[in-house]
């Protein structure tokens, strides 16, 4: 395979509502430009892009998949390579859509014809607007009952403006929709349903004449007004040539002004040889960016600098996605920002300041490669088995360092804790979820050191289930899922002045220490601060450091159920100690005593984390949200409409979130998803305290007196 130039490059991100048809597109896509030899389609598992077990299994996209068409546009001198990033569009998996999107220079949001804009059409709008990508809209499933261009086409205009603006319109609705209305070329593309995807030129259906010439002359204005050349032809004559308009649309696109909106249907390649000219014709290459924006240091906070994208400048190379291979090992797929990458060559990895060897560079076809002996400049490859390189990393020139900034993924909104089912399970546990870890950026696992637990968190309960399935079957690790326990903490409400004394006196030396203290609460957050108020040496100075031993380890233990006790002050200012039978021990118990003499005295109370909570759904469901929270003791802390869909802020208990993403889930159809993160600690009603102590009690005081003793 020949080696692409950069203004021959086309890097596209399929994003989109989850069902809405990407990966069926993609695979249509490929099939029209003839890089598979039939139509792979979702429903058999035989798409290029869904290869994964669980994919072909639920039939949904769970990572990005990653393939190229070459394709050669009406009056083009040569091809060009399009590659496509096929991405989830279930909110569980969007991180992965996130964190793959970097990689593309423009992105073809995909949307069902029948149900319009959705939850996650605006959520991969926001993330091309971060990246700053020019965007298309394709309206797919064209074919489909209830499809309505006129419909799909109004929601896209309320949600984003008039900037989005149709280039094509279909000809025949539902089951009879058999081709579309070029509005550049005023030509009519017929096709023959399931066919090969590519177009009969004819004259528009005189049905459809008056309505496709005035909204070409739509598309003519809003071309015409971002252009002052354009606007003063458009004035001289009228309209605009058809090459003249291709150009201005191009430049409009490009600079993020319009948002072309093409209509197919994918499962009877309908319009395929279409998309694949406008992606050619009118999406930029990479080079439209001018330079890449990089760091001089991996610090995100470091100094900006910028690198052309271009194959004279000095090789850099940023790796957007890892894919843990159980045969091949690790594969990276990495973009080329600047430069010319070629087989065989030594790139250092900047963030780790360590060399890594390029060997048999591919282009990926789905799981299947091709080996190639360069990349240019803004082309899209994988290479397996890097040493050390993960997601996010950028290589290069080592006398030309830069670093290119990551993608921002938000912390896990769900939290299982795991339990391995056998002695075997718990030896390949971590290994096998570290390799799992390495390919998924919205993946966390960890012990959480109160609680001992081992806890993965994900994006979603499907997200869980989909890793533990991938464990059982890539590496043989069988898992239980179960809720998390609440990492529940102690702390004070009052003041104490208490007394610890530890005295036993048996054959030989004896022990003795006693000691006196203060305790008084401290606000949220600040842990633990212990004084030294010792005066006249009533307790040695290198006695003092095993009181504070001795009251920090039994606060660590909890008091009331086994909890950390936080946020509070002890004053150590007297006591008293024997020349020969005291030590540090004696005084670490003494301490201990102390301790839990001054915790009856001082109102323990139980705090819970509180975590700051974001759910978006359609806006049919504000009040049942608002409503659901409130009942989980939550604090509803704003909300926000937006085009068809509500953001609702609220401050909840995490005891009370941990089946919340079902219930969202069935609340809302499946349309809803929601984020969190820990916010603060805050006091537990008496009547739950009660019954958490309760629970956790008598475990609790076996604990204690085993550590005191």
């Amino acid at each position: 395979m020949k080696a692409y130039t950069t203004d021959r490059i086309r890097n596209v991100g399929i994003v989109g509502h989850g069902d809405t048809g990407k990966t069926q597109l993609v695979s249509s896509l490929l099939f029209t430009a003839g890089m598979t030899p039939r139509l792979g389609k979702v429903a058999e598992g035989t798409t290029v892009t869904d290869w994964d077990e669980e994919e072909i299994a639920r039939k949904i996209s769970i990572s990005t998949g990653i393939a190229y068409a070459e394709w050669q546009a009406p009056g083009q001198p040569e091809k060009t390579k399009i590659n496509f990033l096929d991405t989830p569009g279930y909110s569980t998996f969007i991180n992965e859509t996130k964190a793959s999107l970097i990689g593309a220079d423009a992105a073809l949001i995909v949307v069902d014809a029948a149900t319009g804009v959705q939850v996650v059409t605006e959520k991969v709008w926001d993330y091309a607007t971060e990246y700053e990508q020019p965007r298309a809209f394709v309206l797919n499933w064209m074919d489909r009952d209830l499809a309505s261009f006129e419909r799909a086409l109004s929601s896209l205009e309320q949600v984003f403006g008039r900037g989005v603006v149709p280039i094509q319109l279909p000809i025949g609705a539902e089951k009879n929709f058999r081709g579309v209305i070029d509005l550049i070329s005023m030509q009519a593309l017929v096709y023959t349903p399931d066919g090969d995807g590519k177009a009969k030129i004819e004259e528009i259906p005189q049905d459809l004449a008056e309505e496709a010439k005035a909204a070409h002359e739509k598309l003519v204005e809003m071309v015409a007004e971002g252009e002052d050349e354009l606007m003063q032809e458009f004035f001289e004559k009228g309209t605009l040539p058809a090459e003249d308009l291709k150009k201005g649309l191009h430049e409009e696109v490009r600079d993020k002004k319009i948002f072309p909106v093409l209509v197919t249907s994918a499962l009877r390649n309908i319009g395929s040889d279409a998309i694949l000219n406008f992606l050619v014709e009118i999406f930029p290459s990479p080079a439209f960016r001018g330079e890449a924006a990089g760091l001089k240091s991996s610090d995100r906070k470091g100094e900006t600098i910028g690198r052309k994208i271009s194959d004279s400048e000095p090789l850099s190379v940023f790796a957007f996605k890892t894919i843990a291979d159980p045969f091949a090992g690790r594969i990276t797929y990495f973009k080329v920002m600047s430069g010319v990458l070629k087989n065989d060559a030594t790139l250092q990895n900047f963030n780790r300041n360590s060399p890594e060897r390029f060997q048999h560079i591919q282009v990926m076809q789905g799981k299947a490669g091709t080996e190639v002996p360069e990349l240019r400049a803004g082309d899209i490859g994988a290479i397996s088995k890097l040493k050390d390189t993960v997601t996010g990393e950028t290589l290069g020139d080592k006398n030309a360092p830069i670093f290119y900034p990551t993608a921002h993924i938000p912390e896990p909104s769900i939290t299982f804790a795991i339990e391995p089912k056998t002695r075997a399970d718990e030896d390949r546990i971590g290994v096998s979820i570290h390799k799992i870890l390495e390919e998924d950026l919205a993946l966390r696992f960890g012990r959480d050191p109160q609680t001992k637990e081992f806890l993965l968190s994900g994006a979603g309960q499907q997200h869980i289930d989909v890793v533990v399935a991938k464990l059982r079957k890539r590496y043989h690790v069988e898992l239980t899922l179960k809720p998390p326990k609440v990492p529940y903490r102690e702390t004070i409400r009052g003041k104490a002045d208490a007394e610890g004394k530890h005295k036993k006196q048996t054959g030989g030396h004896g022990q003795f220490g006693l000691c006196r203290i203060k305790m008084e609460p401290l606000p949220r957050g600040k842990g633990i601060e212990f004084i030294d108020d010792i005066f006249g040496g009533a307790i040695p100075k290198n006695w003092i450091p095993s009181v504070e031993k001795g009251i920090r380890e039994s606060a660590e233990r909890g008091y009331l159920a086994g909890f950390p006790v936080v946020d509070f002050r002890v004053s150590l200012y007297d006591g008293k100690y024997h020349d020969v039978d005291s030590s540090d021990i004696a005084f670490k118990i003494a301490g201990s005593l102390a301790f839990r003499e001054a915790m009856k005295q001082a109102r323990p109370a139980l705090l819970e984390p509180i975590m700051q909570v974001e759910v978006y759904a359609p806006d049919q469901y504000s009040g049942d949200l608002m409503g659901h929270l409130s009942g989980r003791r939550g604090k509803i802390s704003g909300s926000e409409t937006r085009a068809g869909s509500v953001v609702v802020k609220a401050l909840v208990p995490l005891s009370e979130m941990l089946s919340y993403a079902n219930e969202l889930t069935s609340m809302t159809q499946g349309r809803g998803s929601y984020t969190m993160e820990f916010s603060h600690y805050d006091f537990v009603p008496q009547e739950l305290a009660e019954k958490v102590i309760a629970a956790h009690r008598p475990h609790h005081l076996e604990e204690g007196e085993a550590a005191l003793a």
